[in-house]
């Protein structure tokens, strides 16, 4: 990413404008790149933590407990280790979604911000691994992945890396 095209006053502004109401700006540009600055940031902080950390043993929010409970009870049989982009994003996916997301406003901070998602956990973030997703979504699914072990397969990886 082009973050070195930004210099303080800039990223400042930038960060301010990200908390502004998204209908004040359209497609603004630096908007955009200072969205996908921060997102990309996000998901590499996260990466190295389910790298460095048995994701088994991670809290994510205080809401651990309770998104995890809703999220299984709303998504049974949601294939979570590789996800179908579908599963997120047809329309029979958002009626299904938008109940569940909507309920923890208030209860996690930015529920609705986007954020970037693995498709595949047990790849790193890359283009072709990675979809949008609000947040809510991100913690649902990832939480889900701490607790069911399918993000193991990342820690034992880079353990393996680190002693070899």
């Amino acid at each position: 990413m082009a973050a070195a095209g930004l210099g303080p006053g800039e990223a400042a502004a930038a960060a301010h404008a990200l908390s502004l109401p998204a209908e004040a700006f359209g497609n603004d540009p630096r908007v955009e790149l200072a969205w996908a600055m921060k997102a990309h940031q996000h998901a590499q902080v996260y990466f190295n933590l389910i790298s460095s950390v048995d994701p088994k043993f991670l809290t994510l929010t205080k809401a651990d407990d309770r998104i995890y409970g809703e999220f299984r009870k709303t998504f049974k049989e949601l294939k979570i280790d590789v996800l179908d982009p579908e599963d997120l994003k047809s329309e029979a996916a958002k009626e299904k979604w938008r109940p569940f997301c909507l309920s923890f406003e208030g209860v996690v901070e930015d529920f609705n911000y986007g954020t970037l998602l693995r498709l595949d956990c047990s790849k790193d973030y890359t283009e072709e691994n990675t979809i949008f997703a609000t947040r809510i979504q991100f913690f649902a699914i990832e939480i889900a992945r701490n607790r069911e072990g399918c993000n193991s397969v990342v820690y034992g990886g880079a353990k393996e890396a680190a002693s070899g």
